[in-house]
């Protein structure tokens, strides 16, 4: 078989101040047809394994464009229209082919284009026309949408949040693909709304044996898949929240009525399985019980990861006020302040201007006397499986054991090495501090006495019942106990009683 496959993917923040320009692209590179062998372990991570996975099983491949933004504002309309139409024009040089399998999030929108991902996919069917499979990888904090289900013959989104399984759902969709064009199976694809908008970790129960009983039903009964998109809160469209989809074997029946059922007992889970958030003065409280570290803490709101600038203080000025020892606060998007410790040297020591930069979600800059300790010119950590570039970063230490890692990349913290890249230590810390929101589970987890998740006022508000939504209708719980959109398993108030 002849395989075309491509990568397109931003998670866009559509309250974030800044819009996602070509600059966002191109600092994790753009990539037409070689991202497999020029960023085999960066960017190009994915469709290196896809290739190596189809070649090894005998297939050609053809691979199209490769381009991957970090999440923030909505994609500038002309950078998403060129690299839209540039992997179209990839995929009509490459025709004939046998199936098309993408990598895309599924909450990229752009001005003027709410539904990217729906939009692209019936481009791609327009081309290929109804007989070629379509299989796509999503994320799961995608909006699935009603263009996306009709366009593609495939669509899984990933199960586990941090996202530690993008490799075996590339595998899957590849394997149904394969079947489908041999006319082994015949995906048929229903969706439900869980009429829920909400952020849910999979490293704690009782999302943990809701993921396996997803698993569970996989393979059974003419099942083939089964999928549950989160949504991305802070993502304003109208399909924003939980959804539910089953592909069966030409059995759509079977897949609306299971789609119908996980949709109910996700809805039956809501009150026990959002991530719990605290303030930053009740996380200090709590650090009275861990004398000894490392203690982590997710600053959730200015996480880059959710499309926040990365550079807010909230936190690091609760710490100049409440200093609870050795301590590290990162990765701070500054790219004046880098340039500024650079040009100092490692050792000197100065006064410094830091964070505050991109607006009020920000907060307000916060002075330090600071001496600077490493500088990297080209830092770098691993995320996702894949090493992802940090630019040039620094290392910074303040009075009381304070130690802020500054970087030129915006990054959510993922990987230990964002800080002993630089020369950090961690065991010997009593808290770090990381501006992400759950991605940073794996690699720190096995070292934390403890992990909290910090809210404070940044850009990525945890309040999912008092975000802002314009084109999301308000007909979701928590902001409403009862929502129309879940009448299928919920009872009214007045027939409760």
């Amino acid at each position: 078989m002849r395989i075309f496959i491509g990568e397109f993917a931003c998670e866009t923040n559509t309250f974030a101040a800044a819009p996602t320009g070509w600059a966002g692209f191109e600092q994790h590179g753009l990539y037409r047809g070689d991202a497999s062998a020029k960023a085999p372990l960066g960017t190009g991570a994915y469709l290196r394994f896809m290739r190596q996975t189809m070649e090894a099983d005998g297939h050609e491949v053809v691979e199209g464009l490769c381009a991957f933004a970090e999440p923030g504002g909505p994609i500038v309309r002309t950078v998403y229209e060129t690299l839209r139409d540039q992997l179209l024009e990839d995929l009509r040089k490459a025709l004939p082919v046998a199936a098309v399998q993408l990598l895309l999030h599924g909450a990229m929108v752009a001005e003027g284009h709410e539904d990217c991902e729906g939009e692209l996919l019936q481009a791609v069917r327009v081309i290929v026309g109804p007989g070629i499979p379509v299989g796509v990888v999503l994320d799961l904090h995608c909006h699935f949408t009603p263009a996306m289900q009709a366009a593609a013959d495939v669509c899984i989104a990933f199960k586990s949040y941090p996202h530690t399984d993008i490799d075996d759902c590339s595998r899957e969709v590849y394997g149904l693909l394969v079947d489908t064009a041999a006319a082994r199976v015949r995906p048929v694809t229903a969706a439900r709304d869980c009429a829920m908008v909400g952020l849910w970790h999979t490293t704690r129960e009782p999302m943990q044996g809701f993921v396996r009983r997803m698993k569970s039903l996989e393979g059974v009964d003419g099942v083939l898949s089964v999928s549950l998109g989160h949504g991305f809160p802070w993502g304003d469209v109208a399909e924003a929240g939980a959804r539910v989809w089953v592909l069966t074997d030409n059995d759509p029946g079977r897949a609306q009525a299971l789609a119908d059922q996980l949709a109910a007992e996700f809805w039956a889970l809501r009150e026990r399985i959002g991530a719990p958030v605290v303030d930053v003065d009740a996380a200090l409280d709590a650090l009275t019980a861990f004398p000894q570290g490392p203690v982590v803490w997710a600053d959730v709101a200015d996480n880059p990861g959710a499309g926040a600038s990365g550079d807010s203080t909230f936190i690091l000025r609760r710490l100049v006020d409440r200093p609870v020892g050795p301590t590290i606060v990162g990765a701070f998007w500054d790219l004046g302040a880098v340039r500024i410790c650079a040009d100092a040297g490692v050792g000197a020591r100065i006064d410094l201007r830091v964070g505050g930069k991109c607006g009020p979600q920000s907060g307000d800059p916060v002075d330090l006397r600071v001496t600077v300790r490493s500088v990297v010119d080209d830092h770098s950590q691993v995320m996702l499986g894949a090493r992802c570039s940090l630019g040039r970063s620094v290392w910074v230490e303040a009075a009381h054991g304070l130690h802020l890692v500054l970087v030129s990349v915006r990054s959510q913290v993922c990987g230990t090495d964002a800080y002993t890249g630089l020369g950090l230590t961690l065991d010997d810390k009593r808290l770090i501090v990381v501006k992400s929101m759950q991605h940073f589970h794996t690699a720190f987890a096995p070292l934390a006495r403890a992990i909290a998740y910090v809210s404070t006022a940044g850009a990525v508000n945890p309040d999912f019942a008092a975000i802002p939504y314009r084109v999301r209708n308000l007909d979701y719980w928590p902001r409403q106990a009862h929502p129309r959109a879940a009448s299928a398993w919920v009872k009214p108030p007045e027939a409760a009683r």
